[in-house]
């Protein structure tokens, strides 16, 4: 699969802050989390790895991350104001600049921890360029989950639900569908579905209703 499919890939989207890869990478990253946690988390901490920890504040990285956490988009005025507004919700924010190197191998690397109550979410994430990201680790629903990296995926918790044949059968049919994976831990499952490219409205309500706690996310 291609990391860049255009040029527009390279030169990155319309955005606030400076760098498509410090600023816009660092808020898809948060993207990731934010679709992936459940409810508001109570705190919010962000690891940083090698050019990430050394630039971080000059770039703009610590508002875009916790911006994209909340779920603002890119071009969203607010993206500035990000970390005052999640300290106003009660949120603690902390930034850690790590001295060893990055747990994936990339030097714009961004580790975000999510808690609430207990509810763990940690999602582990690089900037490619253009505001384009890879994410080869995430922890969810309990699952220690090591993927491709490359976006469009599509992850489902299946709690306590057995994998049926009619899964399989409409993963093994689904021209979207590139591969899948099932991580299981203890009683836990998550379903990582690799997709061939950003699906259509169309496309995500069909895969929705095989799989209705299926969440998306886009390349």
């Amino acid at each position: 699969m291609k990391q860049y499919q255009s040029v527009f890939d390279i030169i990155g989207p319309v955005m606030i802050g400076p760098s498509s890869s410090h600023t816009a990478g660092a808020l898809a990253i948060g993207q990731v989390a934010y679709k992936l946690f459940t409810g508001r988390p109570q705190k919010i901490t962000i690891h940083y790895y090698e050019s990430f920890a050394a630039t971080h504040q000059g770039h703009g990285t610590d508002f875009a991350i916790i911006a994209g956490s909340l779920g603002l988009n890119c071009n969203d005025q607010r993206i500035l104001t990000s970390i005052k507004a999640a300290q106003a919700a009660g949120i603690k924010v902390t930034f850690i600049e790590e001295k060893i190197p990055s747990p994936i191998g990339h030097p714009n690397t961004a580790l975000i921890k999510m808690v609430s109550g207990k509810q763990r979410l940690i999602v582990c994430g690089c900037s490619i360029g253009g505001g384009k990201i890879e994410v080869p680790q995430i922890e969810y629903a309990n699952c220690q989950l090591k993927l491709g990296g490359i976006l469009p995926i599509a992850l489902g918790s299946l709690q306590d639900v057995k994998f049926p044949s009619e899964y399989q059968k409409v993963l093994k049919t689904n021209s979207l569908v590139h591969s899948y994976a099932l991580f299981q831990q203890d009683a836990n499952q998550v379903l990582v579905i690799y997709l061939k490219r950003n699906p259509t409205i169309t496309e995500q309500h069909q895969l929705l209703k095989t799989f209705p706690k299926l969440i998306i996310l886009e390349g």
